[in-house]
């Protein structure tokens, strides 16, 4: 199957398409740009600057992919944007490279944004993660896997998401977002266990059981974390996920918002 690209395109003579690749009408492709076999570039949509995407991505109308970063320090260095495979950018969609030279914003696998969600420059998103409507990433901010952002909710810059997380729709994110919590509010804060995206990720009855009760400890008891890590290993059975839980925790530099 050949390449099926629209006559009306504006793609770059430098451009790097891939094989069975569809690229609608009035679809600009810029220079620098490396898309991967079987990808679909829908009407209008933008892919520009130094970006590349990898196989099976789709791309829908009126997305910018690559542009320029809004950030005020950016004098128009190198930067990247670098995308892997099986993703899906709707309507709207903003997605900005990094900031310095060099600099690198990543999207992994599988992921998808609905329709105005934007991620900022120098960003690190993981796999099959789903950013509903409006959901929005400033700069330098961490996504795990496996991650949903709600609609509407802002995530402030040099924050990190763990895995497995879910978060509220309109939320205010702050502060860093443990793996494996449901989190909500103006600041968000950890409301409890992502119990749903838990099983739909086949963790055990006993995983789910472990997580729930280590959760309970750290961040509904009144424990400093140390006293509550302490708690946990005496009272609970070996599980690596509360081992990456406070790896997280502990290595966290903008904090862990608990419930008032």
């Amino acid at each position: 199957m050949l390449n099926q690209i629209d006559s009306r395109a504006i793609i770059s003579p430098s451009a790097q398409i891939g094989e069975n690749v569809k690229i609608g009408p009035y679809a600009i492709i810029g220079e620098n740009v490396k898309i991967g076999s079987f990808c679909v570039i829908d009407s209008f949509a933008q892919v520009l600057g130094y970006t590349e995407i990898g196989e099976n991505s789709r791309i829908f109308s009126y997305a910018v992919i690559g542009n320029i970063p809004q950030d005020l320090k950016y004098k128009g260095e190198r930067s990247f944007l670098v995308i892997g495979k099986n993703n899906q950018f709707r309507e709207f969609v903003t997605i900005n490279p990094g900031t310095d030279k060099d600099s690198s914003t990543i999207v992994g696998n599988g992921n998808l944004f609905m329709a105005y969600s934007h991620v900022g420059h120098d960003c690190c998103v993981g796999d099959e993660n789903v950013f509903a409507n409006s959901a929005t990433l400033a700069g330098y901010v961490q996504i795990g896997n496996k991650v949903v952002v709600g609609g509407l909710a802002a995530i402030h810059q040099f924050c990190r998401v763990g895995d497995l997380a879910i978060i509220g729709g309109c939320s205010k994110v702050v502060q860093d977002i443990p793996p494996y919590s449901m989190c909500d509010g103006h600041p968000a804060v950890v409301c409890g266990l992502n119990l749903i995206g838990l099983k739909r990720a086949e963790y055990s009855k006993e995983e789910i059981r472990i997580l729930k009760k280590a959760f309970k400890i750290i961040f509904f008891e009144n424990h400093v974390l140390s006293k509550a890590q302490k708690i946990v290993i005496e009272s609970l059975p070996s599980l690596n996920k509360i081992d990456t839980l406070f790896e997280f925790i502990a290595s966290s530099k903008r904090g862990i918002k608990k419930p008032i």
